[in-house]
């Protein structure tokens, strides 16, 4: 059995990575840590926590931390650096946060406002790049950054479109809903029932949302050249949840069935990335509390352009799974030990 610790696991990441490792057969919950709710009950932020209920949630800090085989970092972006680099280089340290997803120092300062702290292996086994995927870097990697909700659902729905040269690089534009979970536990007043039941609205518009630069790291990679990508995020009145809309110039003389089979082959084999039946169309309800992403593919031929829509639920696969997926990537076992594949329905 391997130890593993969750610091930050009274938010909503933390408590869905313990949710996860509940289930995971290879792994013993060890110290659980907070701020501001040290000293309480598991039970008293996650009830539905049953098992681990009366765990006293400890501060957070690196010597409650290091005595484990595994740290999640489920932390505020820019508080996961200065815990990282107190804990030994042997621990695989897995971070939820933004800390180290970036590998650019300038495009960080401009979206974040603490120091840049560096890049480590990325935890998007299944993206496309020149070197192959990303799974091979994270095999026995001891530092992972775990990517952000929308980058996981944008950077899959669109990666193999632009690895297989189907769609063009220079004019790429997302939509994208999320539920009201992805912005945390904390209170806000904007985030009440009563703001959000019975609407939609944007925000981040401009491409000033902080996971555009991550976004546009991934899709460059898969491309092989630089891409940009106008971003516009929403909140939906749902509390989990991603559905994204992408769209792209389509490569002069691409057909429906070529853009489909680009689709189908990158995805063929990958256990958590399901390519929907023709015509069937993504829905958030449908990956529900499951490590899986649904994306579907078509080409409007019309205005020339390929649309890509993905739906992921943004505490599992979108950070938590996505964790856990890297844990078991690290650590040597098979890569869909403890994660489900099946949504909850109704």
């Amino acid at each position: 059995m391997v130890s593993v610790a969750v610091a930050g696991a009274s938010g909503y990441a933390g408590g869905e990575l313990l949710r996860l490792l509940l289930g995971h057969p290879d792994v013993e919950i060890g110290a659980v840590t907070a701020s501001a709710n040290a000293g309480t009950p598991l039970g008293s932020v996650h009830p539905h926590l049953v098992p681990l209920a009366d765990r006293v949630l400890a501060e957070t800090t690196a010597e409650t931390l290091a005595d484990h085989e595994v740290v999640f970092l489920a932390l505020p972006h820019g508080h996961s650096a200065a815990i990282a680099r107190s804990l030994p280089a042997d621990v695989v340290v897995i971070d939820c946060g933004a800390d180290f997803r970036l590998t650019s120092a300038t495009a960080w300062e401009a979206f974040y406002d603490t120091p840049y702290a560096g890049s480590w292996p990325y935890g998007m086994p299944e993206l496309l790049g020149a070197g192959g995927r990303q799974r091979a870097v994270l095999a026995g990697a001891r530092r992972v950054a775990v990517p952000g909700c929308y980058p996981t659902a944008v950077s899959l729905a669109l990666a193999p479109g632009l690895a297989a040269g189907i769609v063009l690089p220079d004019d790429i534009t997302v939509v994208a809903a999320s539920g009201t979970s992805g912005a945390g536990r904390s209170l806000k007043a904007h985030l009440l029932g009563s703001e959000v039941m019975g609407s939609m609205s944007p925000y981040g518009v401009g491409g000033v949302h902080r996971h555009t630069p991550e976004i546009e790291q991934n899709l460059s990679a898969a491309a092989g050249a630089p891409v940009t990508v106008s971003f516009t995020p929403t909140l939906a009145p749902m509390s989990r949840g991603i559905l994204a809309t992408a769209t792209a110039k389509a490569t002069p003389g691409v057909t429906p069935g070529s853009v489909r089979e680009a689709w189908a082959e990158a995805y063929a084999a990958e256990p958590f990335v399901h390519l929907l039946p023709e015509g069937v169309w993504p829905s958030t309800a449908n990956v529900l509390g499951s490590n899986s992403l649904h994306v579907q593919v078509t080409l409007d031929e019309r205005v020339g352009r390929v649309v890509a829509v993905a739906a992921v639920d943004n505490l599992t696969k979108g950070t938590a799974g996505a964790a856990v997926q890297c844990l078991n990537l690290a650590l040597g076992l098979p890569e869909t030990t403890g994660l489900p594949v099946a949504g909850v329905a109704p």
